[in-house]
This record gives structure tokens, sequence and C-alpha cells, in this order.
């Protein structure tokens, strides 16, 4: 039946599939189909086939029957004057991998290649099989002093590339071990691997990546338990061929997870320093055992894996590091800013809002998330320097008088001063410059500096927006919230004068219901979704429009209506 299959494959195919089985070390289903093809390429007078035939069916004896080296060499001659007689390039390329491969077995090298080289060269001419990765994968192994055992469709030497760009490519440290253990595993040709940290402060071994099983959860066990822990605390490296015959391996793993271990190579990790800072733990060559190549392999591994992984903590430390300094850097802005709130109930909040508002607006116009962070940053900052304003200018109840006015625009100056003594890298010296730019106006009147147009920061622009947009949409001592048509038509008539005249058009825009969000914050108000969704289809802008309307439509009375429901937050009427 096998023989019927074949007979409607072509004679490359055939080929093809043979020499895959034999980089595959599956002797047994290439020497079927190689005999096959040998007698049909005899029968087919196939003087190029009948070649390759001969040459492979030297390296399967060779490698399967243990065939002497002698008689491998003289089949192989029989192969090469076949090859000559078909005047085929692909035929002697074939012999002349097969004579370097069986030399390398020996561990005659020179000689091996000599072979290979010829057979390189003969890619250039004719190389339909694609065979010359395999030969340089080969060279190089000769050439680095390792052992023919080796595979090539998995070139250690690539993995060690791989690893040692990882150390400049990868600062995460989970993916960082994840790229060490995949490479680790195909350069090995094993079934698993596993790369262990060890935490000194805690005294136990860890990891994120185990190859082949779960890798979700972190594994983490006492740095003493266990064939890993042995290697950390000896610093010995195990070569064990049989795991059950161990007395350090423990089988109740195996019986938890159902997976067989039968080798294992355990080494561990060192720094440059020669300290362990972990180790590798690979089960189950996948062809046999282990060998010596292997283990000199894995040292190479763990000479490039070592630096990359010191090099990950250290970012890891570092970030860690920053995340905390940022945290602390934020509570000490929220507190500041909550020392103006103690000193008036009645405004308080207004620098959250602002942030929100002016949040909401950088967004719409594409501003960079680190740009964002700064300016959410500066408008909790805006009005730190009321902090020097007079209780009784502050918090009047009624309109200021010349001097209090006076006095009380000094805040702006206060806020510059007090922010330009704190200690900031250069990018977060943007946070004072937009801070103390809130009441700057577009036309140059504003103060305390008189800027005038894109002299003001964007930040500083958008602040002004929405500085004035909270202030009046916000109860004060002596006001009730302005209506809001009332409030649209302050930014319209500032427009291109007190405000960026793109930001005052772009602020209308926004969905009202984001704007809504802003409002109902101050007591922790929800919108319900209906309503959410609808008030979403409309901008500022258009409330406005439909306020200003004498005979509105149904639609456009309800969309007014229910805004302003949410904007004078009367929510014990729906029970919102």
């Amino acid at each position: 039946m096998a023989e019927n299959l074949l007979d409607n494959i072509t004679p490359e195919i055939i080929i093809q599939q043979t020499i895959n089985l034999v980089e595959e070390k599956d002797y047994k289903n290439a020497r079927t189909k190689i005999d096959y093809a040998y007698e049909k390429f005899k029968n087919e007078n196939f003087i190029e086939g009948i070649s390759i035939c001969l040459s492979l069916i030297s390296f399967l004896d060779y490698s399967e029957n243990n065939t002497n080296y002698e008689k491998a060499l003289s089949l192989l001659n029989d192969g090469a004057y076949m090859a000559k007689r078909a005047n085929s390039d692909t035929a002697l390329l074939i012999n002349e991998l097969v004579c370097g491969s069986i030399n390398f077995s020996q561990n005659n090298k020179d000689v091996a290649l000599i072979h290979y080289n010829n057979a390189l060269k003969l890619t250039s001419k004719q190389d339909k099989y694609e065979l010359s990765d395999t030969i340089n994968t080969r060279i190089r192994q000769l050439q680095n002093n390792m052992d023919y055992s080796l595979p090539t469709k998995s070139d250690p030497l690539v993995s060690l590339v791989k690893i040692s760009r990882s150390i400049t490519a990868l600062t995460d440290i989970d993916e960082l071990l994840k790229v060490i253990a995949e490479e680790t595993k195909n350069a090995i040709q094993a079934d698993r691997c596993t790369v262990f940290l060890w935490d000194k402060d805690t005294d136990e071994l860890w990891s994120k990546v185990a190859l082949g099983i779960d890798s979700s959860k972190e594994i983490r066990f006492p740095a003493d338990k266990g064939l890993a822990g042995y290697v950390v605390k000896t610093g010995e490296a195990l070569n064990i061929t049989d795991a059950y015959s161990d007395s350090r391996f423990n089988p109740e793993v195996d019986k938890k997870t159902g997976y067989k271990t039968k080798t294992i190579l355990c080494m561990p990790i060192m720094n440059n320093n020669r300290e362990i800072i972990g180790a590798f733990q690979v089960l189950n060559k996948i062809d046999g055992v282990f060998t010596k190549n292997d283990e000199d392999l894995l040292i190479a591994i763990g000479g490039s894996a070592s630096i990359a992984l010191e090099n990950a903590q250290l970012f890891d430390k570092q970030l860690q590091m920053y995340h905390e300094q940022k945290l602390l850097f934020e509570s000490f802005i929220d507190t500041l800013a909550m020392s103006i709130d103690a000193r008036d109930k009645i405004t308080a909040g207004h620098s959250i809002r602002v942030r929100m508002y002016s949040t909401l607006l950088a967004q719409e116009i594409g501003m960079d998330p680190k740009d964002i962070s700064l300016l959410e940053k500066a408008a909790t900052l805006h009005d730190i320097g009321k902090i020097g304003i007079r209780d009784s200018v502050l918090q009047k109840d009624g309109k200021l008088t010349d001097e209090e006015y006076k006095h009380i625009q000094e805040h702006v100056r206060i806020t510059h001063n007090i922010l330009n003594r704190i200690y900031m890298s250069q990018d977060f010296r943007i946070i004072t410059e937009m801070a103390c730019s809130h009441h700057e106006k577009w036309d140059g009147s504003g103060y305390y500096r008189h800027l005038k147009g894109e002299e003001i920061t964007l930040g500083g622009r958008i602040l002004a927006v929405a500085d004035v947009f909270d202030a009046i949409t916000s109860k004060r001592h002596y006001r009730d919230k302005m209506p809001i048509v009332n409030v649209i038509d302050i930014l319209l008539k500032g427009s291109d004068s007190h405000f960026d005249p793109k930001l005052v058009d772009i602020f209308l825009s926004i969905p009202v219901n984001k704007i809504v969000e802003v409002f109902l914050s101050e007591n922790n108000g929800h919108m319900k979704p209906n309503d959410e969704a609808l008030l979403s289809k409309y901008g500022l802008i258009d409330i406005y429009k439909f306020g200003g309307y004498e005979n509105k439509n149904a639609q456009e009375q309800n969309i007014f209506d229910l805004f302003n429901y949410y904007y004078t937050q009367k929510q014990d009427e729906k029970g919102v």
C-alpha cells in the first residue's frame, strides 16, 4: 500500500521527504522511503536519483546500523561516481554533505569542513532541496568546536545570538525569561525548560516561565528544595540520565501533573562575579540523553543570560523606584491642592474639576499622553498660590474692590514662586510654566506676565478655558451657578481675546455626557445609561443653540432640559 502511495509522488518530493526525516533523525521511516525510491529510480534508470539514494543510504547505514566508516565511504564513492555520470550538481551537493556529516560524526573535523565547503559552493549552482542553511549550521558548529549531535534545524549559535540581542532589546523580566527559556529549549532540543531566579531576600527560587506547562502562575519555592535548589546552593551542575533512579529527584510533581520526567540537565546561572543568581532546569532530551556538548552550550547560554537577567532586574528596581517617587510626587501635589480646599470649602474641588476639563480638551486635540500627565499636574497646582492670599479676600461674599482684585491676582506669581522652588527634571519644568499661565489672555491683556497668543504655552491656554468654565459653572459665596447659555456665551465672546479660539471651538464640541460626568463627580453622581447615550451625541455648542431657540422642537427641548437637569444636579427629582 505504501508503494502505491509513493508511485504518485515525484522523485523530488520523495527525496525531500527523506532528507527531512534524516534531519529529524527518524531513520526508520527515512529508510523505508529511500529503499523504495532506489528501486524505483533503478527501474526508470534515473541516474541522478540513484546517486542521491546511494549517498543517503550510506548515511542511514552508518547512523542506523552502525556500519563501519570504510564501508560508508565505499558506498559514498559509488554515489559520487553516479553523480558525475548524471552531471548533476544536486547529486554532488548531497554526496558532499553526507561525506561531511559522516566525517563530522567520526570527529574528522578538518575533512568534514572540506566536504561542507564543497557542498556550500555547489548550492550557488543548484540548491533545490534548500540545504544551504543546514550546511552553514554544520560549518559554524565545526568552527566553534561543537558536537555533531546538535541539531541543524534549531541552530544553537542562532539561539545564543537571539539571547544576546535580548540583552539590549528586552527590559521586561518576564518576557526576557520566556525568550531565554524558549531559545534554550530549542538549542538543546529538550521538551521543557524553566529558568529560575534566586530571590536572596526571601531565599526562594521563582519563575513565571515554565515552558510546556501553565506559565500564567508564578512558581515559587524555598531555595533549598528540589534539584534547582540543590544546584543553586551547591553550584554543582546535574546531568541526570534517569530521573527516577536519582534520590534527589522528587516524583511528586510528576504525579500531580501527569508528566513523565526522564532526563534532567540542571545548571547554575552565574553573573560576571561568579555569583549564582539562578538556575536552568531542562527536562527530557528529545533524542537520547543530554551530552557534554549540551552542558557546554548551556554554560554559554548562561553567560549571556546572566547579563540580560541582571540588567532586567536592575531596570525593574529602577522602574519600581521611579514608580514610588512618582506616587510620592503625586501625593505631594494632591496634598498641596487640598491645602487650598481647606482654606475655602465653597471652592473645594475646583482644581480637580479643572484637571478633568483640561484632560478632556487635551485628549480631544490629540495631545501626547506624557504631556497630558504634565498638564494634569499643572491643573492640580494652578491655584496653589492662593495659599498666600488673605482669607478676607479669598472668602469674601461679594464683589472685590480694585485693591482686593489686585491682591488676588498675586496668586499666580506666588504659584510660580512656590513651584519654582520644587526640584524637578527639565520635563517637569513645564508644569510650573503651565500652572502660572492660566490667567494669561490670548490678546495679551492677562496677568501676570502679559503673554500673548502662542507665547502662552499650550497647557496654559487649555487651563485658561477649563479654569473659567469651572469657575462660572460652580457655586460661589456671592452667586449660584450661571445659566449654561450664559456660560457658553462668555466662552464664545472671549474667543480670540481671552481664549485661544481653536481651543474654544474644540471644547464646545466635546460630547456633553463627558462634561456632565465632571459635574457629577463632586457628589459621586451617575447618569442613567439611556441619558448618557443620548447626551453623547451632542456638544456644548448644540446645548447653546437649543437654549437660544425660541421655538424648540420636542427633541431639542428634551436634550436641553436633560442637560440642565444634570447641570443643576437636581438629583432628588428623578432619583439618580
